[in-house]
């Protein structure tokens, strides 16, 4: 059986019933070596089906069919799990076909030993690939054929660029098919800002891979349950295209999203940003493989490039600092919200 796969008013992807996904805008969070706090959410990006507009992408997308969505070079993006409470699913991520939990290669089944997926809940979100213990390098967008992208340091080429997700149902009769009385909210992670400014340069010239940004502090948790809850034959497999404002248009007639804030700005007004207290939760030992993947300033400095602006450090003070409790982290939590005010 598999998890019928929709597209909700071009924000949320559903995996059958009971499961979505965000593709989130976000602050690009300087790649200056040092570790930030989650940044926020400033909108959703807008998820569109490659079979709605079979006519005018690409003839390769469809092959793998799916959905697309657009990005500038450079722009940061994560990805928002949102689920029944009471029915927690296994997610695998890839970002050109390399695993963003292990750095592995990209397999649609669920492993045999080592973890390779998230359990959400108790995971909320993800913002980029696990590269150290307790934090992540942020998912940033960044052109195939340039050797920067995740998948060109562990492959060698750009071959597929994109997102994959694989969703996976827990088996039969290990958590209830229905809500259990007086559930908790099952909204996802909220982090919306609802703030924005005009577009600036930073666009991109080619179709997109996942790229290593800066670093952000961020667990990514054992599966509480094991491995044999989850059941092999019931998942969603979803692929997802990444594009430039060009290709956006020429696909669909219409005008990507302006860029987001800056980081530094953002800090200027005050903004907050958002730290867990999850302390006590465990962390999945650090793959060597992602390790060892450089960012996109990494590479760009080796060649020579200029410091990028938006890539001078940036100094958070503490009262500016939104401190979230997660909760149990067991399948019956309560979800907690990441909500700056809006104007």
């Amino acid at each position: 059986m598999m998890l019928p796969i929709t597209v909700e008013s071009e924000t949320i992807v559903r995996f059958g019933a009971q499961f979505g996904v965000t593709f989130q805008r976000t602050l690009r969070v300087p790649d200056d070596g040092r570790v930030y706090h989650l940044p926020p959410g400033i909108g959703t990006f807008p998820v569109l089906r490659v079979e709605d507009y079979a006519d005018r992408v690409p003839p390769a997308w469809h092959q793998h069919g799916g959905v697309f969505l657009p990005l500038y070079q450079r722009e940061a993006l994560w990805l928002g799990w949102q689920g029944a409470h009471w029915k927690p699913h296994a997610v695998k991520v890839g970002v050109g076909r390399v695993n963003a939990i292990t750095g592995g290669p990209w397999d649609v089944a669920l492993p045999a030993q080592e973890q390779d997926y998230l359990v959400c809940p108790p995971q909320l979100w993800l913002d980029g690939i696990k590269s150290g213990s307790g934090y992540i390098r942020q998912f940033v967008a960044a052109p195939l054929g340039h050797g920067v992208t995740v998948e060109a340091q562990m492959t060698g080429a750009d071959t597929f660029g994109g997102l994959q997700i694989v969703v996976f149902a827990p088996r039969p009769g290990r958590f209830p098919d229905t809500p259990p009385p007086q559930p908790a909210p099952t909204q996802g992670p909220l982090r919306a800002l609802g703030f924005g400014v005009p577009p600036s340069a930073h666009a991109a010239t080619a179709e997109l891979g996942i790229a290593a940004g800066g670093t952000i502090e961020q667990k990514i948790y054992p599966d509480p349950y094991g491995m044999d809850t989850w059941d092999a034959d019931n998942y969603g497999s979803l692929w997802v295209h990444l594009v430039n404002s060009e290709q956006f248009r020429a696909c669909t007639g219409r005008e990507p999203p302006s860029t987001p804030i800056t980081a530094r700005l953002y800090t200027d007004y005050g903004l907050p940003w958002f730290a867990l207290y999850d302390e006590e939760a465990g962390d999945l030992p650090t793959p060597e493989r992602l390790a060892g993947v450089k960012s996109v300033g990494q590479i760009e400095a080796e060649r020579g490039a200029p410091p990028d602006p938006e890539d001078a450090p940036i100094a958070v003070p503490d009262e500016s600092v939104r401190r979230l409790d997660p909760g149990p982290t067991s399948c019956g939590s309560r979800r907690r919200r990441r909500n700056p005010p809006r104007d």
